[in-house]
């Protein structure tokens, strides 16, 4: 089945999850208490082939298996334009690469933003020459084949989460997060919220090694949450 590709997320959303990365969406998903497989977050065998690489655009997802890479060559030219990243449920297979340089160069060319393979890959260093995001669960060198259609743009599981055509995302050297489109503004805000408790504690800690430094007199370092939980427990730091 070949379904057209969902409308881009406004780029204005992408900017955002760029600058937050996707432990942070992680957190906002769980701040959010959404009803999502893990937060979004996918499995830690799903990781980048670089460290480095970054990536956030629009799901554009591929179904197939046992090292078919027919489906993934027909996803590669079927983007209406750049902005997407291509995700593949190729089941974990783990007999065959699902893809190299040459199909990562050519969806690089057409404007994919990145790539997520549940399943090998191969030209693992082809491919960080180019420097094109791919998240895969690690390289093999037998080559794939060539047989069926699969899926495109249907609801698939990838790195033990659901993804829907136009979900967001995201990708650094973390791993991959999937945000399902209905959700992304919340978890956005969420997200941010949790950004500026962090660059605060950032600031405290700072603050603590200069005095530490200086001989001056030292800040409370502990957060806030974790004294009332010790004092809820009858302990103290």
């Amino acid at each position: 089945m070949i379904n057209p590709c969902a409308e881009l997320i406004e780029e204005s959303y992408i900017l955002r999850a760029e600058k937050l990365g996707a432990a942070l969406l992680c957190d906002g998903a769980k701040a959010a208490k959404l009803d999502m497989v893990n937060c979004g977050c996918m499995e830690a065998g799903i990781m980048p082939v670089d460290r480095g690489m970054a990536m956030a655009g629009t799901a554009m997802t591929v179904e197939t298996s046992d090292g078919d890479n027919f489906p993934i060559h027909v996803a590669s030219y079927s983007a209406p334009g750049a902005g997407y990243v291509m995700v593949i449920d190729g089941k974990g297979y783990t007999g065959k690469a699902y893809c190299g340089d040459l199909i990562m160069g050519a969806c690089q060319a057409v404007g994919f933003r990145g790539m997520v393979v549940d399943g090998y890959t191969r030209d693992r260093d082809g491919n960080i020459e180019l420097g094109f995001p791919v998240y895969s669960r690690g390289f093999m060198p037998n080559g794939p084949v060539k047989k069926k259609e699969g899926n495109i743009n249907t609801e698939i599981q990838c790195g033990g989460v659901p993804v829907c055509p136009g979900d967001l995302v995201v990708g650094d050297s973390d791993g991959v997060c999937v945000i399902p489109r209905q959700y992304i503004g919340i978890v956005l805000d969420k997200a941010e919220e949790k950004l500026a408790y962090e660059e605060k504690r950032n600031e405290t800690i700072a603050r603590y090694r200069y005095a530490k430094q200086t001989g001056a007199e030292l800040p409370q370092l502990a957060p806030q949450w974790v004294l009332d939980m010790l004092q809820e427990g009858g302990k103290s730091v």
